[in-house]
Order: C-alpha cells, then structure tokens, then sequence
C-alpha cells in the first residue's frame, strides 16, 4: 500500500501525484494506492492519514511525501515503523510557514486554503529530531529547489537512500524519470508493466 502525502496548498492533482497514480493503475494495483486531500491543519491531515491506513501492516506499508507531506511522512513513518519516500521534503515547516498564514486558494483549482496562525504549534508537535532507522527512507532532493535547501534533506536524513538530482526544481518537474526506483523501494516492480 502506498500513501500519498501532498505539498502545501497541493493536492491529488500534482503531477506526482498523477503520474504515481497513472503508473500503479497500469501495474493493476490501484487498490494499493491512496493519496487524500489534506486539510490545511497539520492535526487534521496527520489524523487523516493515520485513519487511511490503520488497517495497514508496517511492512506492507510506503507513505510518500512531497514538501510538507514529507515532513508528515516522517512522522508517520516514525510513528507506525514503514518505509518513506520523500521528495524535496520540508524540515522546519515551522520557519517557512508562518508568512503563509491566513487565506489563499489550492495550487490546482480556485478552492479557498487558510493556514491559520495555530497550525504553526500543530506542526511542532509532528518534528522528527532524528530518524532512527535510516534504512526505511529514501530521499530524493533537488539542487535546483528553489523553496527548501536541499543541503538541509541530506544532512537531515543522513544515512538514508538518497537521490541527489542537479539542479531540477521544488516540484521536481522531471520525476517521471524517478518512478521506477521510487516504485521499487516501495516494493512494487515496474518491469512487468513495460
């Protein structure tokens, strides 16, 4: 089972997202895929997510997190003991957020998104000081992200698979080239599909 944890203001839409998507339901196995929309509060999406696989066994279980969905995936995979894959993923949401409060709209429609002020102190309550198994995440992280330091990735998840791409960008635009090994360390083989 995979579960797909967007960005900030993101949601199922992103072209991670569609592209994983696409690729599982060619593989026949989009039963095996979940990627909500998140609410804009941190407690809210990590209860959201928590719910989604609360039937799931660990070893049966990859959460993907992009951006701020990796921060959560981090948590979650610390939390529940799976493996997590996590593209550009933010580190300290809590400094990068806070000129994000108050009301804007979703990356992929005109739907209103407020980020309230106390979201700030619901993400503290979900910081990964250190990953105990470096062994269950794999990160890839772009040079080029022009939102978060991809310096921060590395250092933070140290000792885990990483995926360094130069230069690229936050979304990274050309991720289509990482779904074989993303799929792979999630354990569902591609090949057969091709």
């Amino acid at each position: 089972m995979i579960l797909y944890l967007h960005g900030f203001r993101s949601s199922p839409l992103s072209m991670k997202s569609r592209l994983l998507a696409a690729q599982m339901q060619a593989l026949g196995r989009e039963a095996e895929w979940l990627c909500p929309q998140l609410p804009a509060s941190p407690k809210l999406a990590i209860e959201l997510a928590l719910s989604l696989v609360k039937d799931v066994a660990p070893a049966e279980l990859t959460i993907i997190g992009s951006s701020l969905g990796g921060y959560y995936a981090t948590w979650l995979a610390e939390q529940l003991g799976c493996r997590a894959v996590l593209l550009n993923p933010a580190i300290v949401p809590l400094i990068d957020l806070e000129q994000h409060v108050g009301v804007t709209t979703e990356f992929h429609s005109d739907k209103p998104f407020e980020f309230k002020r106390e979201y700030i102190a619901e993400l503290g309550t979900f910081a990964v000081e250190k990953i105990t198994e470096p062994q269950r995440y794999f990160l890839i992280a772009a040079t080029g992200d022009e939102v978060l330091d991809y310096r921060d990735m590395l250092a933070h998840y140290q000792g885990a698979q990483q995926c360094v791409i130069d230069g690229s960008d936050h979304g990274i635009s050309e991720f289509v080239a990482y779904l074989t090994p993303v799929l792979a360390f999630c354990g569902i083989p591609v090949d057969a599909a091709r």
